[in-house]
């Protein structure tokens, strides 16, 4: 442990190094000023990635450190803050990779009295690294290899304690499918590939337990405040993720024609219907939870069939292993989403490279590549099912090219296919049709780990009332960059998105639960003023990377076509139109009109301050 006055409450004040070859292990302190400068979660992970990363490393070499972070709100008893980030050199996208798991693992790397844990090199054999506050061990463990992520946490649970809280890959983590997810209990880190990177270190699980409490600045002002936000968060900003979940979202896109469907040749769906969460819960009906300490509870686990187990489905997998592959029928698809989670593998991800492979089919391209395997056509369920396991486990050439993702394929395919692979700097595009919304195809092709909603949240502003979302306006920079800024504060305190709209004011309301929290000064001001600096240092390592203006773009598709009919038909985006929303965006961040971020604003992001002042 670092000397006590090191220490700055709501943080533990050390972070874990891990060398998984030889077991060695060390505590590296954490300031108050580097935490206040990065705040914790996506910030504090990728500052560290940044620091501990050698540029150029390829993103499965043992040597890549894998980065897990805490987040200073968890276990506060402020509710939906139970997250932990983890950042790496993505082996989907080849730049920054980063996403959160949710839930008892967050809640118990901060109980075992770490701030996050910096990982590097390959174990001598499958193991699982075991934390506690005062122990740290790399224990062989070979006969995991293969087990799914859920019978892996038990068999853990089971051999080394009950207590243990686990986050584990799949099949798919060990075989380095480009898109492996980290999961723990049915939830997951499930974007750019963090459960490959995990694989590489050998290491099929992360457990930690202690029972550790962090002190708040001031408990009695936190429980006041803490309690307010719990009665708001059961308002009617959250109902319809209590009463149905993201899945209300595939009927509104549809109606609106932003619903991507048959890999983006459409934008609308004529089954959607069947996949909302009402028509699903109509089998044998449904469970609701949450993740910890949460009182939102916006999962909702659905029983397609006697016998056959609950699957939890958001909007996001629904989507991609629905409509984008033209498929309708609700049994299948939640069994693609059970089996997309049994192997560790992201469903968006997934359902964009099988809905790039299937447009391969009706172009009668790249056979010599995809014939060991069912014909993939749109509408066939059944050969996506067929293909899942064999992709999660590289089981020939076909699957072993599609487990890279859509670009990759595409790459070594050729014949015309790189127009079909719909992805930002190779990752897959989510549920949303970019062409009817404006901000968000900015927001979509600027995000450092490629086409993600999640770390934007721009198409807010295009759906906001009095909006024209078909218009590409030149000044939707600033909404962009404002998008971000808000995403990447949430992101690293942490606070669900879900949660966004139960705020008067989020910075200043935020800024005062961190100050409750932590003791140190901050206010809404400075809090945003944080979030631009986090997605600054995250351009910036992948400026490092090689990352250009070039590669802030969308697929040719989404450039060069028009919607063909419904609500939206005629919509598109130009690539004029996109260069001038890039101007503005670029203005507005102060970085160069190439994209890049100019030395003197790098040197102060990166100078190494010792007070605790924001």
């Amino acid at each position: 442990m670092p000397p006590q006055e090191a220490i700055v409450y709501g943080y533990a004040g050390r972070v874990l190094i891990v060398q998984a070859d030889t077991g060695a292990w060390h505590a590296m302190p954490l300031s108050p000023a580097e935490a206040q400068r990065w705040l914790g979660g996506a910030g504090l992970a990728v500052w560290w990635l940044y620091q501990f990363s050698r540029p150029g490393i390829e993103p499965l070499d043992p040597s890549a450190p894998l980065v897990l972070a805490g987040c200073p709100l968890v276990d506060t008893g402020i509710t939906t803050t139970s997250r932990a980030a983890f950042a790496a050199r993505s082996p989907q996208t080849r730049l920054l990779g980063e996403s959160l798991i949710s839930s008892h693992f967050a809640v118990a790397l901060r109980r075992a009295g770490w701030d996050g844990l910096v990982l590097t090199g390959a174990a001598p054999e499958w193991s699982v690294l075991l934390v506690g506050e005062s122990e740290v061990r790399i224990l062989p463990a070979p006969e995991l290899q293969g087990l799914s992520a859920p019978a892996a946490e038990q068999a853990i649970r089971q051999r080394w304690g009950g207590e243990l809280q686990v986050a584990a890959i799949g099949p798919a983590g060990e075989h380095g499918v480009a898109y492996a997810t980290i999961s723990h209990d049915g939830r997951h880190a499930g974007r750019t590939g963090m459960g490959a990177v995990l694989g590489a270190h050998r290491c099929k699980a992360i457990a930690f337990r202690g029972e550790r409490r962090t002190p708040c600045a001031d408990p009695a002002g936190l429980a006041a405040r803490a309690a307010g936000l719990r009665t708001r968060s059961l308002g009617p900003e959250t109902a319809r993720y209590r009463l149905v979940g993201t899945s209300a979202n595939l009927l509104t896109f549809d109606r609106l024609g932003i619903l991507p469907s048959r890999n983006f040749q459409a934008a609308a769906f004529p089954d959607a219907a069947q996949l909302t969460g009402e028509q699903l819960a109509g089998g044998l009906g449904r469970e609701r939870t949450g993740c910890a300490g949460c009182t939102i509870g916006c999962e909702h686990r659905f029983l397609p069939a006697a016998g056959k187990p609950a699957v939890r489905a958001e909007y996001e997998s629904l989507y991609a292993l629905g409509p984008l592959l033209g498929i309708g029928d609700p049994e299948v698809v939640l069994e693609a989403i059970r089996l997309c989670d049994e192997y560790g593998m992201d469903s968006i991800s997934l359902g964009g490279t099988l809905a790039w492979a299937m447009e391969c089919g009706e172009h009668g391209a790249g056979k010599a590549w995809l014939s060991d395997g069912p014909a993939l056509r749109f509408g066939d369920g059944e050969a996506v099912l067929e293909w899942i396991p064999r992709i999660a486990g590289r089981r020939g050439t076909g699957p072993a090219l599609l487990a890279e993702g859509s670009r990759t394929a595409a790459g070594r395919v050729g014949e015309g296919s790189e127009r079909w692979a719909i992805h930002v700097k190779g990752l897959e595009l989510p549920g949303y049709e970019p062409r009817a919304l404006k901000t968000l195809a900015l927001g979509l092709a600027v995000s450092a780990r490629g086409a993600c909603h999640n770390r934007s949240s721009a198409y807010d502003r295009d759906l906001a009332a009095g909006r024209d979302r078909l218009e590409a306006r030149a000044t939707r920079g600033r909404d962009a960059a404002e998008a971000e800024d808000l995403a990447a504060v949430l992101d690293s305190l942490v606070l669900c998105k879900f949660l966004r709209r139960c705020f008067d004011d989020l910075y200043s309301e935020a800024a005062e639960l961190y100050h409750l929290v932590t003791g140190l000064p901050m206010g809404g001001p400075e809090l945003r003023a944080a979030g631009g600096r986090i997605v600054t240092l995250k351009r910036l390592y992948n400026q490092r990377e090689g990352a250009t203006r070039a590669d802030d773009t969308l697929p040719p598709r989404l450039l060069e076509e028009l919607l063909p009919e419904g609500p939206a038909a005629g919509a598109g985006l130009s690539r004029p139109e996109l260069e001038a929303m890039l101007d503005d965006y670029y203005q507005v961040r102060g970085w160069g009109r190439d994209g890049l971020v100019p030395t003197a604003l790098a040197q102060e992001l990166l100078s190494p301050r010792s007070d605790p002042a924001p």
